[in-house]
């Protein structure tokens, strides 16, 4: 099964989250479906349903591997590099 090669470089503690919400969906006067937090920095991006895809987006800008669930009572995480679940 494959695995994640970068969870071990994560930071600890995780980030901050940078807001409440996808600035980006805030922005552009879009409603997310469902919010993803990313583990190198705290930037807060809309889920592949969303209609931005702006996690999905600041992982291509920025290169940030792993992002988990900012949605309550979930804690997944998912690693766009490795395409697994952490």
């Amino acid at each position: 099964m494959k695995q994640c090669t970068h969870a071990d470089a994560l930071p600890h503690p995780e980030p901050v989250p940078l807001s409440e919400t996808c600035p980006e969906c805030l922005a552009e006067g879009m409603d997310p479906v469902q919010l993803r937090l990313c583990l190198s920095c705290g930037h807060v991006g809309c889920c592949d349903s969303s209609p931005g895809r702006h996690a999905a987006e600041h992982h291509k800008e920025s290169g940030h591997p792993v992002m988990r669930t900012h949605e309550p009572g979930e804690t997944w995480r998912w690693c766009f590099v490795d395409h697994v679940l952490v």
